[in-house]
């Protein structure tokens, strides 16, 4: 389960609707009965089907017919339906196919990389970051998990990865992560590393999770084969640039997890709203 409050789905139907549909009410149709069917123009998983379950009743519509969220669909095949009147078809489609849309572009960008991991036989999952553009997180991160990935990061309060944005302020910044973990002592501790002598000093200074950022994948591996030598129970994160063209190559460096933003930036996966009066 992954929980959408209420008032989240209200703000997002305010945005386009704050008062009225001034189009239908001047056409005088705001009363007629119709349908809405929404189906996928190709192949793909779509997500955010229960977001628009839920926008469609918030509006009155009755929902007839619900596909399973983050399903493989063939094009045309409906994946979410619903009638009601003119006024509160449209008082909520746009809202439900940018929804649709979105959330399966990034689903499906999720599932081009763990399809190539899986390939490689590697067990590392994909993580996401908190990159995403502001105001979309709950949308992004839910699309995201039905795509098969893993949340890397949704905000600050919830995880410890130190930057050399942080270390700049620290006098010692090596001696900094036994204080972290003083500090913290239930929680993990990330260091973020450019090279592979960095990464050697923070597995010795004790950090749970080494995050390499641009690695090659040759230099990658090199350096997971030294680490696991120190410390066999290092977690290692690739970072930086990594997206489906070379997920695989990643995947068989022997680190434990990729992490990338890659998958909120794309096209939307296009969705079809065929809408008839009955």
């Amino acid at each position: 389960m992954f929980y959408i409050p209420t008032s989240f789905l209200e703000n997002i139907l305010k945005e386009d609707i704050p008062w009225n549909d001034s189009t239908t009410e001047a056409l005088g149709i705001s009363g007629v009965p119709g349908k809405i069917s929404c189906f996928p123009k190709k192949d793909g998983f779509v997500s955010g089907i229960e977001i628009g379950v839920r926008l469609f009743k918030e509006v009155g519509l009755e929902v007839t017919c619900i596909g399973k969220d983050g399903d493989f669909y063939s094009a045309g095949q409906t994946v979410l339906e619903a009638r009601g009147t003119a006024e509160k078809i449209h008082s909520v489609y746009k809202t439900v196919q940018n929804i649709l849309e979105y959330s399966s572009g990034i689903t499906n960008r999720v599932r081009a990389m763990t399809r190539q991991i899986e390939a490689a036989g590697s067990k590392a999952k994909v993580a996401v970051t908190r990159k995403h553009f502001p105001g979309t997180k709950t949308i992004s991160l839910n699309a995201a998990l039905l795509g098969g990935a893993i949340v890397h990061r949704a905000g600050l309060s919830e995880s410890i990865l130190v930057f050399d944005q942080h270390r700049v302020f620290c006098k010692d910044p090596v001696a900094a992560i036994s204080v972290a973990k003083k500090h913290e002592p239930e929680k993990k501790i990330a260091v973020e590393v450019d090279n592979e002598e960095e990464g050697f000093k923070y597995i010795h200074a004790g950090a749970d999770i080494i995050q390499c950022e641009r690695f090659s994948p040759a230099a990658l591996k090199a350096f997971v084969a030294k680490a696991r030598n120190i410390r066999n129970d290092v977690i290692i994160n690739a970072a930086g640039g990594i997206n489906d063209t070379n997920a695989s190559e990643y995947a068989l460096t022997g680190s434990n997890v990729l992490v990338t933003s890659w998958v909120y930036f794309g096209r939307p996966f296009d969705i079809k709203m065929k809408i008839s009066s009955d």
